[in-house]
């Protein structure tokens, strides 16, 4: 055997080492990723998935009409104006006769959530003739409460360690003997606005405002990134430094940090043109800011991908520019289109910065009726829950983080959809 077929079999061997060690380093990449993802995936369903159950407490409530102060002839606005809290108290004090002490008494009011005379009101009203009676009521649990039944607070802790006193385990330990607690599918969380209340907390606000903020973005991002699209792609000028400045600039725009945009609409849309703060229609215009590049850059490649004999065929039938490009290259060039327009504004449903920038983070209660109304997002509401210190608001930051994510991955199976319906081979 020559030297020369020693030195290429030399060769052959290190370069087939090198590429098994290259395909070894690729697989440990894409399992290291793996790895992360389900990791984090875990840690936030682990989190999340309580926040969909809530617990509930039942008391024997006496609505009687002297402690109300109204009988069940008054008006409406005399019941609404009953001293609820009065009988709430009352119920709980002949729960537990043995409380005498300010302190316990105090916990013992913790026990329920805020809203229960708010609950009692919603039931006098609709039905005044339960004034005199006695009424089994399920009463939204207290935060803590709620978390210590979902087996997030550790009693074997000493008791300074812990949210809930010993005497309060104690309670609690009546009432699940007694059959007292339920667990029920977290509706308040699907229907109520943001509060400061954990157990009160949802995030209909939220997702009606990024569902008003969506609809101004596409309403606005589509027509006129595809217009721009078909403009630069079919109709432009070639070797036009005005053109090529233009194209420029768009393939930079779409690198540009979101808060860039946020501060722009800041400056443009509420300070100049006045635009009302903190809206779903200023948060759509920020973020058709921001879709814009991504929309016109997958439009173009979509119709630049379309054959040119297409259009040579068009024009050689006798069709005019305008009639080829809207009647045979767009149509041909829609599911990569309809694919960019989803991902970005997918992309634009996750965005936070722009819209901290313009105001949406403000403490909302209030669903929005329309684009004008004040309103929050679904990050933003995201980014306000997490800095929260109650710790039941970790379990519905992941919650939130969970229905985001439902959407988006709705959104890109959708673009999927999309694409393989209005696919066509040629």
């Amino acid at each position: 055997m020559s030297k020369t077929t020693e030195k290429v079999k030399a060769g052959l061997a290190k370069r087939y080492a090198r590429e098994r060690r290259f395909r070894r380093f690729g697989l440990a990449s894409i399992i290291l990723s793996m790895v992360f993802l389900a990791v984090l995936l875990l840690t936030i369903f682990s989190n999340g998935l309580p926040a969909f159950t809530q617990t509930y407490l039942k008391f024997e409530v006496d609505l009687s009409a002297e402690v109300l102060g109204v009988d069940a002839n008054a008006e409406q606005a005399a019941l609404r104006a009953a001293s609820y809290s009065t009988v709430i108290k009352n119920t709980l004090a002949a729960s537990f006769p043995e409380v005498k002490k300010r302190k316990q008494k105090k916990a013992l009011r913790k026990l329920v959530s805020s809203n229960a005379p708010y609950r009692l009101q919603q039931m006098v009203m609709a039905n005044p003739q339960l004034i005199g009676t006695r009424q089994s009521v399920w009463f939204l649990a207290d935060d803590d409460i709620d978390t210590f039944f979902k087996g997030n607070i550790d009693r074997t802790l000493p008791e300074s360690s812990r949210r809930i006193k010993d005497f309060q385990l104690v309670w609690l330990d009546k009432l699940s003997a007694e059959g007292k607690v339920e667990k029920r599918f977290n509706t308040e969380f699907f229907s109520r606005g943001d509060s400061r209340e954990p157990e009160q907390a949802g995030i209909l606000g939220a997702l009606m405002g990024s569902l008003y903020t969506m609809l101004v973005t596409i309403m606005l991002s589509f027509p006129i990134g595809v217009a721009a699209a078909i403009y630069l792609e079919e109709f432009a000028p070639k070797d036009n430094r005005w053109v090529d400045l233009i194209e420029v600039n768009i393939n930079n725009l779409a690198a540009v940090p979101s808060i860039v945009f946020g501060l722009l609409g800041l400056a443009i849309f509420i300070q100049l043109f006045g635009v009302p703060r903190s809206t779903p229609l200023v948060g759509g215009l920020v973020l058709t800011l921001m879709t814009l590049p991504t929309i016109i850059i997958a439009s173009r490649a979509a119709l630049k991908a379309v054959p040119p004999s297409i259009r040579e065929a068009a024009l050689g039938l006798g069709a005019s520019r305008v009639q080829t490009v809207f009647h045979h290259v767009l149509p041909l060039a829609m599911p990569g289109i309809l694919t960019g327009t989803i991902i970005g504004m997918a992309q634009a449903l996750g965005e936070t910065a722009p819209l901290l920038m313009i105001g949406m983070v403000a403490f909302i209660i209030d669903i929005p009726g329309g684009i004008s109304d004040p309103a929050a997002a679904l990050p933003v509401q995201i980014y306000l829950w997490s800095d929260s210190p109650e710790r039941a608001f970790t379990e519905r930051t992941s919650a939130a983080i969970i229905v985001l994510l439902f959407f988006l991955v709705m959104m890109n199976l959708i673009a999927v959809m999309l694409r393989k319906k209005f696919e066509r081979r040629w």
